[in-house]
């Protein structure tokens, strides 16, 4: 049993950084601890301590970047740890009140069409998906409120349906091209992860090769066709 952490990457503290804070000069141990990811990680420890759970999941600090093929397994293997997580929490940054926002406001969220940027990022698809449960935080970490209940509102942010949202990918027949709309505005910092955040909603596992651009989602498309007889990919 464990709880899972969904975020918008900002100034994170990684795997290399937390392992070897006890041994940091005092210096550089307090400008880590000064940083927003960190007091990220010690909020979600401390919600999912609160949860009653003795296992928490962060993208940023349990992976060892320095080793592609513990990157990679992880970029596979990402979909199904979302998915067995007990909960998921979605942590909104830029949110600072004490609800859900429910509707569109462009003058707080400029940047992300009205709504927090987290429903703009590549990775929180899948993220919001997988997970059974998906429990909202605002930026002090006040709960507001979950998935299942906001469902109708997730639908008109994301274009995913209610009964996805409430019951997963397999609750609904669903074709290639309406999971890609999905995922049409969304951006991710790597041109490659645009393909990679993808792999869990279709089934798909394939090599990480960062550097190879464009080429990521050509690649996805390839092994989507060789699995599938859904011919709405070629819309993509």
């Amino acid at each position: 049993r464990y709880a899972i952490l969904s975020h918008r990457w900002a100034v994170e503290v990684c795997y290399e950084e937390l392992t070897g804070l006890p041994r940091m000069e005092a210096r550089m141990r307090d400008q880590v601890r000064q940083r927003d990811g960190y007091r990220k990680i010690i909020n979600s420890c401390k919600q999912a301590m609160k949860d009653g759970y003795e296992w928490l999941w962060i993208d940023t600090c349990c992976i060892d970047k320095r080793s592609s093929a513990e990157l990679s397994e992880a970029i596979n293997s990402m979909y199904r740890w979302y998915q067995n997580a007990q909960v998921c929490y979605a942590y909104l940054n830029d949110v600072d009140e004490l609800d859900f926002p429910t509707k569109r406001d462009h003058s707080k969220f400029d940047k992300s069409n009205g709504w927090p940027e987290w429903f703009m990022r590549g990775w929180t698809l899948q993220e919001l998906i997988a997970p059974k449960q998906v429990q909202f935080f605002n930026r002090d970490w006040v709960p507001i409120r979950n998935k299942r209940h906001l469902a109708p509102v997730l639908k008109e942010i994301t274009g995913i349906p209610c009964k996805v949202l409430r019951d997963g990918l397999a609750a609904k027949h669903l074709s290639i091209a309406q999971i890609m709309s999905w995922a049409a505005t969304r951006k991710t910092t790597r041109v490659e992860d645009r393909a990679y955040s993808l792999m869990g909603l279709f089934g798909i596992n394939m090599p990480m090769l960062y550097g190879e651009g464009k080429k990521a989602f050509q690649r996805l498309q390839l092994e989507i066709i060789r699995a599938s007889s859904d011919h709405s990919i070629f819309a993509w």
